[in-house]
């Protein structure tokens, strides 16, 4: 299952680095720097609605969000593209 969110379609930062800190060994044993992967916080959210009910994955800074609050109360439909399965797109 791809980490993205279905919502915003957040997915993880490539371009974090893991440091690991060493004290004054000099220029030639200075501390290295790796590749990691920051993960989005995703959670699984189910929404109820008349036609059925729905499990979505979604960032936390989404489910914070008012437009998605209208949605889960039922003030607005769901949108279409929320329920398609997130892709990589490879």
């Amino acid at each position: 299952m791809a980490k993205i969110c279905q919502v915003s379609g957040k997915k993880g930062n490539t371009s974090a680095k893991y440091i690991r800190n060493q004290h004054s060994q000099g220029w030639k044993y200075k501390a290295p720097h790796k590749n990691r992967i920051q993960q989005a916080n995703l959670q699984t959210v189910r929404l109820k609605t008349p036609t059925g009910t729905y499990r979505l994955t979604v960032a936390t800074s989404v489910i914070k969000s008012a437009e998605f609050n209208m949605v889960a109360c039922g003030l607005k439909p769901i949108p279409k593209a929320w329920l398609k399965k997130a892709t990589y797109g490879i």
